[in-house]
């Protein structure tokens, strides 16, 4: 009898499903792909810039968004890297041993931001919100 009803259950639900539509998924994308064409990439550029003679810990974000950190940086101090369309955000910290120290992110010609401040063994940061 519980075979029976096993059975009975099982097609019964096989037939629900064919009714209701749930066997014949939608597809919500185009089976054609589009052809990409070639981009010119944009470039990141972390800047620190202070007086002469500064030395300057630095950390920064990188292009795969890893951190990074540079020890006793003489100034002025830069690196630049490819970025992707979804880069997002960037961000690159600096102090100094002197009393004032800046930070720029340039991305491509246009500077995104850009930070100076004043103070004994100055700290800054500058940050990316949208390339």
């Amino acid at each position: 009898m519980l075979v029976v009803v096993g059975i009975a259950g099982g097609f019964t639900v096989s037939r629900l499903h064919g009714v209701f539509g749930s066997q014949s998924r939608p597809a919500y994308t185009s089976a054609e792909r589009e052809e990409k064409r070639p981009h010119d990439p944009k470039h990141l550029v972390y800047e620190v810039f202070g007086p002469p003679g500064t030395v300057a810990t630095i950390s920064y974000f990188d292009a795969d968004a890893e951190p990074r950190v540079v020890r006793e940086a003489t100034l002025p101090w830069s690196v630049e890297f490819p970025i992707s369309e979804a880069t997002a955000m960037g961000n690159v910290t600096a102090q100094g041993n002197t009393d004032s120290i800046g930070c720029r992110i340039l991305v491509g010609d246009e500077v995104k931001d850009e930070k100076v401040r004043q103070g004994v063994s100055a700290f800054t940061f500058c940050v990316l919100k949208a390339a």
